[in-house]
């Protein structure tokens, strides 16, 4: 059974800095191609990051291009994200995903191609 879990996530003030984790457990973690998401209050989920089996290839959304990074280690079967110069506009749930259907050098961004999704983090950016 795939599971995953997301940490990290809390409330900071514009300008700072939060790292997000995603652990997976269940599945052999370096074949999945890995992503997260986010969704704030009233609007829809969208992408933020993702990132290839391989770690070699990542992808960013336009909104946090230059402030996140996406990370993963596969001998930890863990994906992070850091959040830096956080902005108000960043709180959201963050989910993380994963796909084992993807080519090892393709990065995911579409929603409809994650098959599994963790239980979501709140992060909170206080102005």
């Amino acid at each position: 059974q795939v599971q995953l879990v997301e940490s990290g996530g809390g409330l900071v003030q514009a300008g700072g800095s939060l790292r997000l984790s995603c652990a997976a457990s269940g599945r052999t973690f370096s074949t999945s191609a890995m992503g997260w998401f986010r969704q704030a209050p009233g609007k829809e989920r969208e992408f933020v990051a993702a990132i290839s089996k391989s770690g070699g290839n990542t992808y960013y959304s336009d909104s946090v291009k230059g402030r996140f990074t996406i990370s993963r280690d596969n001998a930890e079967n863990t994906v992070y994200l850091q959040m830096n110069s956080l902005k108000p506009e960043d709180t959201a749930v963050y989910y993380c995903a994963a796909d084992w259907a993807a080519r090892s050098t393709v990065v995911v961004t579409r929603e409809y191609e994650y098959s599994y999704w963790g239980q979501g983090t709140q992060v909170a950016v206080s102005s």
